[in-house]
């Protein structure tokens, strides 16, 4: 199928499931919300940054296999940290935890930068790490001797990036930002997104117009999925792409090792879907084996009083975001703004087939967890 099939209006049974034809819909091949914690679940993008481990207890308590991503986010939290934690609680909780690897770019310019880049991801890899993380400090924050913002596609990686394609290592590629990130307040469509940015004006790059562009963020992406095809590429956050299904749908055809991660941008599929539920539902349908379940939870050490508040909503993350792609339940769309905040959302209500491939099968086969 390609990306005309799943702009065309889908209707039957067969259609939605992306199954052969069927003379009718048994009840049995839909979840219901009750299935909740018996169906298969994994979180395919969490920022597991604490040895506690009761989170991770929890999350198995409800049949939810966390993969956790390290990540090169500066003094917020060192890469060597989350690698130590991620090591043991993959060692202490085999076939329940999973994690991807990052790697620094502190050493940007000096003699051996990208020496060092592969020996990193080796030794993540060597220690289990089911694939390696980048992140959008390439792009966003990294600059050369001149002043000059480093893009992904930068020739100082292509040995890093040779290397993933021929090791074949799994990439997870954080790139750039929402589209939000680049319009004025009052043009955002989503309320966390509007809240972040009135919180953090100084990452609003709206208000920077010297720095590189959204477009310039997806120019480069799209670049290293065209120079090396065979790497086994995930789009983090809808590949930020986050705005429209048709273009996710645009690269999924031009690049067949290409899926996206839905991490932090469930909301734009529920936004897109108050105007036209049935095209969200065809585009899932369609391109059911590209598209993995994230939530970018973030657990860390907290005080034990916050313990339950924080497990509490760890799981209605989860089950109202489950409920969306397997029920046809009536949900809460508090996270819109404008006038999409007053429109009813209904849960798309996708097959058994579809759903457990985007919260389970599709995580379980590209990370090989």
């Amino acid at each position: 199928m390609n990306r005309r099939d799943f702009l065309r209006n889908s209707t039957g049974c067969a259609a939605l499931l992306g199954l052969r034809p069927m003379l009718g819909c048994n009840r049995n091949d839909y979840y219901s919300a009750a299935d909740f914690m018996e169906a298969p679940k994994m979180d395919s993008h969490v920022h597991y940054n604490t040895f506690d481990d009761s989170f991770l207890l929890y999350a198995n308590s409800l049949g939810m296999h966390i993969v956790s991503v390290n990540t090169d986010a500066g003094e917020s939290f060192n890469i060597d940290e989350q690698f130590e934690i991620a090591v043991t609680l993959r060692k202490q909780h085999p076939g329940v935890f999973d994690f991807l690897g990052t790697f620094s770019v502190d050493s940007f310019g000096k003699d051996g930068f990208t020496d060092q880049i592969i020996a990193r991801i080796e030794q993540c890899m060597n220690a289990g790490a089911k694939g390696i993380k980048i992140w959008k400090n390439i792009g966003m924050d990294l600059k050369d001797a001149q002043g000059y913002y480093v893009m992904a596609d930068n020739p100082v990686f292509a040995p890093v990036f040779s290397y993933i394609e021929k090791q074949r290592i799994p990439l997870l590629a954080h790139l750039g930002e929402p589209k939000n990130c680049w319009l004025p307040y009052d043009q955002m469509t989503i309320q966390s997104d509007l809240n972040y940015y009135r919180q953090h004006p100084e990452y609003h790059m709206f208000q920077f117009p010297e720095k590189p562009s959204y477009e310039d963020q997806i120019v480069a992406r799209d670049h290293l999925l065209e120079r090396y095809p065979q790497i086994v590429f995930v789009g983090a956050h809808i590949g930020s792409l986050e705005w429209s299904i048709d273009e996710v749908a645009k690269r999924f055809d031009a690049h067949p090792n290409f899926s996206v991660d839905l991490a932090e941008r469930v909301w734009y599929l529920q936004l897109q879907s108050l105007y036209d539920r049935e095209k969200v539902q065809s585009f899932l349908s369609t391109y059911q084996d590209r598209i993995l379940y994230g939530s970018d939870i973030v657990c860390m050490d907290i005080n034990p009083d916050k313990r339950n508040e924080l497990q509490k909503s760890m799981k209605d993350i989860w089950l109202q975001q489950w409920k969306f792609f397997a029920t046809d339940e009536i949900l809460p769309s508090t996270q819109f703004t404008l006038e999409s905040a007053t429109k009813e959302m209904k849960g798309l209500r996708l097959s058994r087939t579809i759903v457990d491939k985007i919260f389970y099968g599709n995580t379980k086969r590209i990370w090989e967890c």
